[in-house]
C-alpha cells in the first residue's frame, strides 16, 4: 500500500469518527475548544480562522469574540487554479450561529468542498499573526492531515523561517499516533481539543 493510499484510508476513518460524534458531545466539545482558543485573540492583531464545512469544528463563537475584542479576523480565499491561499476579512457575524443565506452575505463557492469565499482586501499569510488551521487529523509530533487539497502546505512552505503562530483546532477523536509526513509538510506546534492544549514535538 502506498503512502497516498494510506492517507486516503486514514482520511475516511477520521471523517467517520468526526461524523459519529453525538450532538451533545459535539456541542459540549465545540464550546470548550472555542473558549480555550480565546487567549490567542489579540486586539488589532490579524488572526486567520476558517469557515466550518460539514462536520468540521465550528469557530463561530471564537470569531464573534475576536471581532468584539478588536482583532482583525480573516478567512482563507482560494484563487482559481492556484494552491497558495490568500486571506480576506471575515464579515461581521452575529452572536448566534446562522447560515450564510440567512445572513445574506455576499460570497462565492470555490472547489469541491464548497468553501465560502468572501470579497475584501486580500493579504498573504506572512502578514498574519496567528493562523487557526483546519484539520482532519494530527499526530503527537504535530504532523497534520488535511482534506488533501494541499492549500495550507503550499501556503506555509513559501516562508518556512517566517510564519505566523500556527494552531491546530479539532476534536480529540481526530488525533492519532502517527501520520506519515513528507518533506513539504508543515508541522503544527499547538493542538487544541476539548481536553486542552498540547504542545507538540517535531520539526517546527
Amino acid at each position: 500500500m502506498t503512502a497516498h493510499s494510506d492517507k486516503q484510508q486514514l482520511r475516511r476513518l477520521l471523517r467517520r469518527r468526526r461524523k459519529a460524534l453525538s450532538q451533545e458531545t459535539r456541542r459540549s466539545a465545540t464550546k470548550k475548544i472555542n473558549c480555550l482558543l480565546y487567549p490567542f485573540i489579540r486586539r488589532q492583531k490579524r488572526i486567520a480562522v476558517y469557515w466550518a464545512v460539514g462536520s468540521e469544528l465550528s469557530l463561530w463563537s471564537l470569531i464573534v469574540t475576536a471581532q468584539k475584542r478588536g482583532a482583525q479576523v480573516y478567512l482563507p480565499y482560494i484563487e482559481p487554479k492556484k494552491r497558495q491561499l490568500w486571506f480576506t476579512p471575515c464579515p461581521r457575524l452575529p452572536r448566534h450561529h446562522a447560515t450564510i443565506r440567512y445572513l445574506n452575505l455576499h460570497h462565492q463557492n470555490t472547489g469541491k468542498h464548497k468553501v465560502p469565499q468572501f470579497n475584501g482586501c486580500k493579504i498573504r499569510a506572512r502578514y498574519l499573526h496567528t493562523m487557526l488551521i483546519p484539520l482532519l487529523g494530527i499526530d503527537h509530533q504535530g504532523n497534520r492531515l488535511g482534506q488533501g487539497g494541499g492549500f495550507y502546505d503550499a501556503t506555509l512552505a513559501t516562508f518556512r523561517h517566517r510564519q505566523p503562530l500556527l494552531v491546530g483546532a479539532g476534536f480529540s477523536c481526530q488525533q492519532v499516533n502517527i501520520i506519515q509526513s513528507e518533506n513539504h509538510d508543515i508541522n503544527i506546534p499547538i493542538f487544541v481539543s476539548e481536553y486542552g492544549y498540547q504542545y507538540l514535538g517535531g520539526k517546527h
